[in-house]
């Protein structure tokens, strides 16, 4: 069978023609449509209340003092395309941070995968706009480890039993649940097996409390070990006697009744095309953001389910 591309017949040549001008219309418009919502450098996001300070609560993952200072430069860079104020709010503790982007009293929320979890529980408009890479793994994760004062004959997790022990907070992710986790796994009971019980608040206080012997074991993340044992906070007589499978990054949250879907794609593009070197939530110095959506806590969202009803008092 032979084709004729160009036929003779010129009401054939016409028709081709304002199929073409048609064809080529549709494609501009529906480009115009796919791009519109894109934010492109050089451009502001255009807001209602422009002047109304966005606001960010923030875990209390380090002191507060450290993480103001840290986090300033990521102020400054928002800022400046929003084109409004950004104000980082530390809370007290976790449970505060998760009250205030429940409630609605904050705009976005610097979380880790548990609170997220806890959040989006209470509130199903939360979710999570992007996740930070670490700079050093270049992946979206961190690790939950236990660290131990091995002056004390502590070596592996059986040896923890009769000891005391510091948690973050019973709702950090790798302060608590995970390791937590692995305990129950490894047949241990805090509650009966453990001297003493203590939370610290947070990472850094953990790291404090094991230097100044409070306690002879604590949890925390690996990133925050690695930070006290360069500053030489840490000496060889404490190590890492157990390092869990990565857990997703802790994510920055957006209440989604609170931002149009053009300004949600907008702010989520201004923090992937962040520049490389701002330092995330735990200390860590990042390699930028990627999407983050909430099938990456789906792993950590089990754990939670199965161990919600765990209780681990002080004493």
């Amino acid at each position: 069978m032979k084709f004729t591309l160009w036929p003779n017949n010129p009401f054939f040549r016409y028709l081709l023609f304002f199929n073409l001008l048609l064809s080529i219309n549709t494609i501009t418009v529906s480009c115009t449509s796919i791009f519109s919502d894109r934010f492109f450098p050089g451009e502001t996001i255009s807001y209602a209340n422009s002047s109304k300070p966005l606001l960010v609560a923030v875990l209390p993952l380090q002191s507060p003092e450290k993480q103001q200072e840290t986090l300033q430069p990521l102020a400054q860079y928002l800022e400046t395309l929003l084109k409004r104020p950004v104000n980082f709010q530390i809370t007290k503790n976790y449970s505060e941070a998760v009250d205030l982007i429940v409630t609605e009293e904050v705009d976005m929320a610097y979380l880790a995968a548990l609170t997220y979890i806890k959040a989006k529980q209470r509130n199903s408009n939360i979710i999570p706009l992007v996740i930070p890479i670490n700079r050093v793994s270049g992946r979206p994760w961190y690790t939950s480890v236990i660290i131990a004062n091995t002056t004390k004959n502590i070596k592996t997790l059986q040896d923890l039993k009769g000891k005391r022990f510091a948690f973050v907070s019973p709702s950090s992710t790798s302060g608590f649940l995970i390791p937590m986790n692995v305990l129950q796994i490894v047949g241990i009971n805090p509650t009966k097996d453990f001297s003493k019980i203590h939370y610290s608040g947070s990472h850094d206080t953990a790291i404090q409390d094991l230097v100044d012997g409070v306690v002879d074991a604590v949890t925390n993340d690996k990133a925050s070990f690695l930070r006290s044992q360069k500053s030489g906070k840490l000496n060889g007589n404490y190590k890492i006697i157990w390092e869990s499978n990565p857990i997703p990054a802790p994510p920055i949250v957006i209440n989604t009744k609170k931002f149009t879907p053009k300004m949600i794609n907008q702010l989520r593009e201004i923090l992937i095309d962040a520049p490389v070197g701002f330092v995330d939530v735990r200390g860590s110095e990042s390699a930028g953001y990627t999407l983050g959506k909430d099938a990456d806590f789906e792993e950590i969202r089990q754990i939670y389910t199965r161990l919600q009803y765990t209780k681990v008092a002080e004493k």
